[in-house]
């Protein structure tokens, strides 16, 4: 059971940030720092892949 908690946690973690990346992109003042936001998303570390 415990693997299934820890696999739910990671999931939703990813989602939460998922989203928190998409509101960030659409606030997102200037192309220089879309691209640093994209930069970052693209790192597997960051999206929990």
């Amino acid at each position: 059971m415990n693997s299934v908690t820890t696999s739910w946690r990671n999931r939703r973690q990813v989602a939460r940030t998922r989203r928190a990346l998409n509101k960030a992109l659409s606030r997102s003042s200037s192309p220089a720092m879309r691209d640093e936001l994209l930069t970052m998303a693209n790192g597997a570390q960051f999206l929990g892949r």
